[in-house]
This record gives structure tokens, sequence and C-alpha cells, in this order.
């Protein structure tokens, strides 16, 4: 299939009180407003598909776009794919998609380092986003724990003055670490209960910043540190 003949498919499977909802949360037009399930439905008959992935995101159609990540070949994305996606993304697929890609492919560390020092708040926070996905489906052998220390101090060295997107995934890096990285959980809480509340623009939406600390001790309660995801795609 082509990138066309997949919009021909998914545009008249929009609603318009989905649309709302998407505009809610930041993303901008063109967006048909296609429930996520109806593009799953899509992704299990491609499975994967990199040219394919990399033309639906060239499209600017949000629904598209997010289509493109969830059938991405993760470990053939190049650094000049993730950064040109990178720079295309609005918020919601700067927090989602492109980090989750990101986060499969080779150069997740390189370029999740790199974008986190962008002055660019959404570039920053597809930055934070893919070191949180990472620490979510690598198993801690996998992962530089010195490296980790490292980054929570400067979350909470930085976060409150950090631009409102990229704060947010900030906020939500310290929770990934305390959550899946089991040996750094009581840390995590403790940089969380220096950093304190963490206010977020939400805009329109109901959305609701999560207090880290709250939230590391409610998953460790039920016994699910350190419990890795396979896939951060959803």
């Amino acid at each position: 299939m082509t990138a066309q003949e997949i919009l021909a498919e998914i545009k008249p499977l929009g609603r318009d009180s989905y649309r709302n909802v998407f505009f809610n949360h930041g993303v901008p037009e063109p967006c048909y407003g296609v429930k996520i399930d109806e593009l799953k439905r899509i992704q299990k008959r491609i499975k994967m598909d990199y040219r394919l992935a990399l033309d639906l995101y060239d499209t600017g159609v949000y629904d598209a776009m997010y289509l493109a990540g969830l059938i991405a070949d993760d470990a053939k994305m190049t650094k000049q794919d993730l950064q040109h996606w990178a720079e295309k993304a609005c918020a919601p697929l700067a927090r989602s998609t492109v980090a989750w890609v990101a986060a499969g492919s080779p150069h997740a560390v390189e370029i999740a380092l790199k974008w986190i020092d962008s002055p660019k708040d959404l570039i920053a926070a597809a930055g934070w986003s893919t070191l949180g996905s990472l620490v979510a489906i690598k198993p801690d052998a996998d992962l530089d724990l010195a490296q980790l220390k490292g980054l929570l101090q400067r979350v909470q060295e930085t976060i409150h003055s950090a631009p409102n997107t990229a704060r947010r995934q900030m906020n939500n890096f310290v929770i990934e670490v305390g959550t899946y990285v089991q040996s750094l959980t009581k840390f995590a809480i403790q940089i969380a209960e220096k950093i304190g509340p963490v206010n977020v623009d939400v805009g329109s939406t109901s959305c609701q910043v999560p207090f880290a600390p709250d939230y590391i001790q409610k998953v460790e309660k039920r016994g699910a540190i350190g419990k890795k995801r396979k896939t951060v795609k959803c």
C-alpha cells in the first residue's frame, strides 16, 4: 500500500468528537480524528514497513503520522530520520510516537541526550520521553545507571525553569526511572521529593500532572517496581 491509499482508507473513519479531543491536546490540522483502535487494525495488517512509515509521517496528517510510529521499523531508523520526525512533531507526537520509535532505534541514547539539550521545547520533550521509554523496555543490565542518576540530578536542578512540555516529560522521566529501574527507586523518590509538585499548563484538557513520589510509591505497593514492558507503543 501507499501512503495516499492509506489516507483514503482512514479519512472516512474520522470523527468530529475525536478531532476535538485531539485539538484540545495540541494536535494541529490536518487531523481526521481516527480512533487509535482503527489505526491498530491497519498496523496488524501491515506489521512493519520502514519506507511506508516515512511516507505516512511526511503526509503531515496527524492520524497518519501516529500510524507511522506504529508500523515503523525502529531498527532501520537513521539519526536523520529521527531528527526529521522530531522537527515535524506536534506536542503529542513528540511525547509519544517520536520518542517510542527513537527508543527502539540503535541511536536511542545518543539522540535522546542530544535532544534534551535543545532550546526547542518539543525537541527537548522528545528527548526526555525517549529516555523514559528506554528505561521501560531495556533490561537494567543494558542501562547506564550512573548516567541515569546524573540525569535525575539534572532534572532536580532544572525542571522548574524548563519549558512547559519538556517540564512535563522530565517529571515523567523521574517516575519512569523510579518504577522501572529497581536499584534507583529510592534515589528517584528522593529526587522527586526535592523537586516537589510540578506545574504544567495542560490547556483545556482534564489531564493532571502526577506527583512523582506518590506515583512511584503506589507502584511499589502493588509490587510492580522493575517490571519492564515489551513495548512502549500503544
